[in-house]
């Protein structure tokens, strides 16, 4: 009876919050929808690393894509990317080392969070599950994300016009305290400064991605942008930053050294408010990296093994839930 409710609710958050999507593909291949450039998909031959990561390690940013026969993209995305299944996810994670993981919904998929919610289902506990959702959701439908292993929402600041406006994201807000979620922040490059005094004010936990956009090799550790994120996650334990994105960070390229200063000093400043992530599959990159390589950068920035299991282990099994 508990699993046929359970069912239930994942088939009401699906047809009620998220109503099914037109179909946009031929077969199993993406078609292309104005402004909606096809990117790059993973490299499948990403190597193995050399440094190994700790027992239970998590990767608390990865992206899945498809099947898109099952799981169709919105017509208004921004981009389209190639499949990416759980299964080679998976089969990624084994490689690294990496033991648990967290799948935030990428924006290709609109408001339909289905593709997360049945890979949760999948992973028996293993898998956390980060959503988008606007604030016309109802209470009972984000219990179901809740009950489906979702731990919080993403938002986008920065890329298009009219998306610092903060009266959707106020209204979600207020709408996740009750769960103790908190708010994935993807923003474009320095929008961190417009938004910080907002993010101060937030009752949650607020992740910036990609080290916030701020980390900059042209500009240094003393930039105003970085200097500016360095304050913000010394003065409010709400901020947490997820050490990734090397890759669109680098000014030099692989092996992408040039933005480890940045890492080291945002680990130094609040080691228990960091996170790791791959960004798997990395959409939207220009030249793709080995998640390989992306690995062996761990000790350069946590060169000792308690920075390395907070950094791996112990803050996001904290963060996202999931228990000792």
């Amino acid at each position: 009876m508990k699993l046929l409710r359970r069912n239930f609710l994942f088939m009401a958050v699906a047809t009620v919050a998220f109503p099914a999507l037109t179909p946009t593909f031929a077969g199993d291949q993406p078609s292309l929808t104005p402004n909606a450039p096809m990117v790059l998909g993973p490299d499948p031959d990403t190597g193995s690393p050399s440094f190994r990561l700790p027992a239970g390690a998590i990767d608390t940013h990865a992206h899945i894509f498809g099947p898109v026969s099952k799981y169709p993209y919105s017509e208004d995305r921004t981009y389209t990317p190639p499949e990416a299944p759980l299964s080679r996810l998976l089969a990624l994670h084994a490689k690294l080392g990496v033991d648990r993981g967290v799948i935030v919904n990428a924006t290709v998929y609109g408001r339909d969070n289905r593709i997360v919610i049945d890979a949760l289902d999948q992973c028996n506990g293993t898998y956390k599950g980060v959503c988008n959702i606007d604030d016309t959701i109802s209470d009972a439908e984000l219990q179901a994300l809740n009950d489906a292993g979702m731990v919080g929402c993403r938002f986008t600041f920065g890329y298009r016009p009219g998306e610092l406006d903060m009266t959707v994201f106020a209204r979600v807000v207020d709408k996740i305290k009750q769960f103790n979620w908190h708010v994935d922040l993807l923003l474009g490059r320095k929008t961190l400064d417009a938004l910080a005094p907002k993010l101060r004010r937030l009752p949650i936990n607020f992740v910036l991605d990609t080290m916030g956009w701020v980390a900059s090799p042209d500009e240094g550790l003393d930039g105003p942008s970085f200097k500016a994120l360095i304050e913000l996650l010394r003065s409010d334990k709400k901020c947490w930053v997820k050490i990734m994105g090397f890759e669109r960070l680098s000014e030099t390229g692989a092996p992408y050294k040039d933005v480890v200063p940045f890492a080291r000093e945002l680990i130094e400043t609040a080691p228990n408010q960091v996170l790791w992530g791959t960004d798997w599959p990395h959409p939207g990159v220009k030249v793709m990296p080995k998640d390989a390589d992306l690995v062996d950068l761990v000790p350069l920035y946590a060169p000792d093994a308690e920075l390395q299991h907070k950094l791996l282990v112990e803050n996001p099994a904290r963060l996202y839930k999931f228990g000792s």
